[in-house]
């Protein structure tokens, strides 16, 4: 099990400090898998009267497959976390799970982006798990397989990994204190693309089923998608996320089959999209042949563009109206009747 933080390196909204989230994330990629698949049962945090922390419960680990990768390869020598908190060489695909202090039984599965090249963990995966449990919903954070990285899955194995996270969350939800019925997902950039490929092809299984958890639905209840990365068509192909997943020349079905509007049908869960009009990695073209797939097939859709913010602001980029996107999320959740 991943190495608990102490209650001191969680702030009140659950981000946790550097030092604190490179331990844990060592002690996880360093631990036998059996012992990573251990969590414990789930039991509420009574407070009393009057007392006003509302932290977190501090992290704890969760493998998402029972033995190696469906495939086996991956990386070999020790997972890194850079000085920024991106990880990479990642050999045993997992959640990270932030419990609120005051659960309302939503869950949210997060994936952080990096082109399929590094995840940003600490940049946009744990600032959102500490927002999301500050408003009571339980944070999974995936750190997933990177095809650049000699798994023979290839360019499956992290959407493999998505799958896998939803259908065991759902299928773990009594032990660990979920609704399996508002599990939803939250991707940035390349992670934006993953979750949303999830979504739209959610009961896809792209490997041998390993046990009762894989006769789990793999479907979300709910898609919030940030500075996603959703057409790797042209003109918009220039990106990591196309490089790494079908090559520099792929050809026009390719494109079309790894791109998330290419999958859109009725009955999806509904979207929520926020970008910037100046992102310079995913043209603002992405959300919008996104919303109009949707539109096109019966499927809510609320989409946000930002006049300015780039790419890669996370929770939002200060002095930009970006900062403004987690309380429209958290509107629309409770529209949504989420949370």
């Amino acid at each position: 099990m991943m190495a608990p933080g102490t209650p001191a390196a969680v702030g009140k909204r659950g981000v946790m400090d550097r030092r604190t989230f490179v331990a844990a994330t060592a002690a996880l990629a360093g631990g036998a898998f059996p012992g990573c698949a251990r969590t414990q049962p789930f039991r509420p945090r009574h407070r009393g009267a009057g007392h006003d922390d509302d932290r977190p419960a501090p992290p704890s680990g969760l493998a998402i497959w029972p033995g190696p990768p469906p495939g086996g390869g991956g990386p070999t020598g020790r997972e890194h976390v850079s000085a920024s908190g991106a990880v990479t060489r990642v050999a045993i695909p997992r959640l990270t799970v932030l419990r609120p202090a005051r659960p309302n039984g939503a869950a949210m599965l997060i994936a952080a982006g990096g082109g399929y090249r590094r995840i940003e963990v600490q940049k946009e995966a744990m600032p959102a798990a500490g927002w999301l449990a500050s408003i009571g919903v339980t944070a999974f954070v995936l750190t997933y397989r990177l095809p650049p990285e000699d798994w023979a899955a290839g360019s499956l194995a992290p959407f493999q990994d998505a799958g896998r996270a939803i259908r065991t969350m759902r299928g773990q939800a009594g032990h660990l204190g979920i609704d399996p019925r508002r599990i939803g997902v939250l991707g940035f950039s390349s992670g934006g693309h993953l979750l949303g490929m999830q979504t739209a092809c959610a009961e896809r299984l792209d490997y041998a089923p390993v046990d009762a958890l894989d006769r789990e639905s793999g479907r979300p209840d709910l898609t919030m998608l940030v500075y996603p990365i959703v057409t790797l068509e042209p003109p918009y192909q220039h990106t990591s996320s196309r490089r790494v997943l079908i090559g520099d020349h792929p050809t026009p079905v390719e494109s079309a089959r790894w791109s998330v509007q290419t999958h859109v049908h009725s009955g999806l869960a509904p979207f929520f999209l926020a970008q910037a009009a100046d992102d310079p990695v995913s043209n603002p073209q992405n959300t919008a042949i996104l919303q109009a797939a949707c539109e096109s097939a019966g499927v809510r859709v609320e989409r946000h563009l930002f006049p300015t913010g780039g790419h890669g602001f996370g929770l939002g980029a200060p002095g930009t109206q970006t900062v403004e996107w987690p309380a429209m999320a958290e509107s629309w959740m409770r529209r949504e009747r989420f949370v």
